[in-house]
């Protein structure tokens, strides 16, 4: 397969390849010359960086309060 590189030095890789290599839109790549050879590899993210905003939105201090309130009153109740 062939690319061409853009007057602005982008470079599109082609679909195909895009889709068995399951790369999208933002994939950050290694870039670096051996032998001659341009080289391109994708970056891998870290565990971390994969989790990070998965829990925006969900405010978990205020769930783990509200299960501590109905494990008090429950207590109090066959206690008290």
């Amino acid at each position: 397969m062939l690319a061409r590189l853009s007057s602005k030095g982008q470079l599109v890789i082609p679909k195909a390849i895009r889709e068995a290599m399951k790369l999208h839109k933002g994939t950050l790549f290694r870039v670096q010359i051996a032998e001659g050879k341009l080289i391109l590899e994708p970056v891998t993210s870290s565990p971390i960086d994969a989790l990070y905003g998965r829990y925006s939105g969900v405010d978990l201090l205020y769930d783990l309060e509200e299960e501590h309130r109905r494990e008090v009153m429950c207590e109090q109740e066959i206690c008290g």
